[in-house]
């Protein structure tokens, strides 16, 4: 039987030796070894998953405590009865951060020159400014909560402070 060059050692098409063969062995080798790596990392992706999960509550919060002290301090600031309502100061505080459990809220205002000094907490004293300079009214609202993360990470402590601070000055 005649047979063309290079053909004399191939076997014949269909038996277990066949290319066909191989290759199909070839990708359940293939298959099984990206199982494994698979397996192998997927408890790292996992970790990996809830670190960002668990840094991107921090953030949130932290963002909702600071706007929490600026929506406290743009209520004080209304007119002169408001900003002395420490009670409508805090509500304004919890109600723009409801999902913020623990939320403290620190209102001061006062006046004082316009160039920082004679700084009078409550208006006890109407400030004395020099020349250049006039009296002007400030709040502001300081607000505190704590957040816990999900998880025990190295490192990062059990409970971490979150605090937010809004000042606003105007003249009289």
């Amino acid at each position: 039987m005649k047979t063309q060059p290079g053909m004399e050692n191939n076997p014949v098409a269909g038996s277990p030796k066949s290319a066909g063969a191989r290759r199909r062995a070839s990708d359940r080798s293939q298959r099984g070894a990206s199982f494994i790596e698979l397996a192998l990392m997927m408890p790292l992706l996992s970790l990996l998953l809830l670190g960002v999960i668990d840094m991107g509550r921090a953030f949130y919060l932290s963002i909702e405590v600071n706007d929490a002290a600026r929506a406290a301090a743009q209520y004080a600031f209304q007119n002169s009865a408001t900003e002395k309502d420490t009670t409508g100061i805090r509500s304004a505080a919890s109600s723009d951060a409801p999902d913020v459990s623990g939320l403290s809220t620190t209102p001061v205002y006062g006046c004082m020159c316009s160039d920082g000094t004679n700084q009078s907490v409550h208006c006890a004293t109407t400030p004395t400014c020099n020349a250049g300079s006039r009296s002007v009214n400030y709040v502001i609202v300081t607000t505190t909560a704590t957040y816990t993360p999900i998880f025990r990470w190295p490192k990062i402590p059990n409970s971490i402070t979150l605090n937010g601070q809004s000042e606003l000055i105007a003249g009289d």
